[in-house]
């Protein structure tokens, strides 16, 4: 090999050393970049609060004895439909010893002093058909006649009501336990055997049976005060029962409580419901459900990421930096619409064009081990 084909090829491979390493110098000098940008997208947007509770009849009826006693025969089970008047049970009075004992008491001095004086009336009254007395006195004593019958009448009633539980022969008016309404019996919290307690001023009495109509249902929740304000009468609610699986219920909101009431340090309103059933779907009482409430709807608006939003300490007014150059940023401050808490509404303060700057810093690349 001549001296010039030999110097041209050292010339060369100079010039790719040299390339090489400038290659290298200034990729090495170019700043690498720190944050990850993304742009705004158009999304749906639905604002909505979902509010916990249960399923519950509309009314239910709670039955009580007028009298006390012991439940002697349960006629009917938990489940059944009954019409108003149906004989659900049966009580078996067992009256108090004392007051039975003042009861019979009573009506022995009813009749010893009617006894003596209805001597004194058929003596008297003789004497007044002779004209011997004068009309004024018997009629005093007339009077007195007629009020001890009466008293007698009246202690024999007190006495079979305390006894058989009616002033009748039969007692069946106060000891039947009947339906007062039409429905499904929801449940039966007394079994044979039981001591009752009739309802009364100052109790109020053995719950005997629970009746409901199923057909008219309601939803019950309660709803934070940070919502509650948001939500009015009217507004359509949908019901998804935990027990019904892909089963999604209609309802109107037709109650918000005025006033709440603290749970675990936070203050909640009550709402109810109207559900809308179809005569074929069975709904049990007690179901627990969720009710979704629209508050607000957009559709195709330009939205972006919640959790790319920066706040104004003092202000806490919403921002995010935009990208203008390699690693630099501008501040933007944003004017935000309807979200549903995972994207927000953007309304001014950037466009779709704009890349705006991820907060989260770009992981470095960790070199490997030197081999020795």
């Amino acid at each position: 090999m001549n001296k010039y084909v030999k110097y041209t090829l050292i010339g060369l491979l100079v010039l790719a050393v040299l390339w090489a390493t400038a290659y290298f110098i200034k990729k090495n000098s170019t700043p690498a970049q720190l944050f990850e940008t993304s742009t705004l997208t158009k999304e749906n947007i639905v604002n909505k609060v979902v509010v916990t509770g249960k399923v519950v009849p509309e009314d239910e009826i709670n039955i009580k004895p007028q009298i006390s006693g012991i439940i002697e025969k349960i006629y009917l089970e938990e489940g059944v439909h009954v019409k108003a008047g149906d004989l659900i049970a049966k009580i078996k009075v067992v009256p108090n010893e004392q007051s039975l004992n003042q009861a019979r008491g009573r009506v022995k001095n009813a009749e010893i002093n009617l006894k003596n004086i209805t001597t004194e009336y058929n003596r008297n009254k003789t004497l007044f058909d002779k004209g011997v007395i004068s009309s004024q006195d018997f009629n005093g004593l007339q009077l007195q006649f007629d009020q001890a019958n009466q008293e007698l009448q009246n202690s024999q009633a007190d006495y079979q009501i305390i006894r058989k539980g009616s002033a009748g022969g039969a007692a069946s008016a106060n000891t039947n336990i009947r339906a007062t309404v039409t429905g499904t019996i929801l449940e039966i919290p007394v079994e044979e055997g039981y001591q009752v307690i009739e309802t009364n001023n100052f109790n109020e009495g053995t719950t005997i049976a629970t009746i409901a109509d199923m057909s008219k249902m309601i939803f019950e929740g309660e709803v934070d005060e940070a919502e509650v304000d948001k939500l009015k009468v009217g507004m359509p609610l949908k019901i998804a029962l935990g027990a019904m699986e892909d089963s999604n219920f209609d309802a109107d909101l037709r109650f918000v409580a005025p006033k709440g009431t603290e749970v675990d340090g936070a203050v909640q309103f009550k709402i109810e419901g109207d559900l809308k059933v179809s005569e074929d779907t069975y709904i049990r009482a007690g179901y627990s459900a969720n009710a979704s409430i629209v508050i607000e709807q957009k559709d195709s608006v330009l939205a972006i990421k919640e959790a790319l939003l920066q706040f104004e300490k003092d202000s806490e007014q919403p921002y995010v930096e935009i990208e203008i150059g390699e690693n630099e940023y501008e501040k933007r401050e944003l004017e935000l619409g309807v979200s549903d808490g995972i994207n927000v509404e953007v309304l001014s303060g950037v466009t779709d064009k704009d890349k705006i700057k991820i907060w989260n810093e770009v992981a470095k690349v960790e070199k490997g081990p030197k081999r020795n």
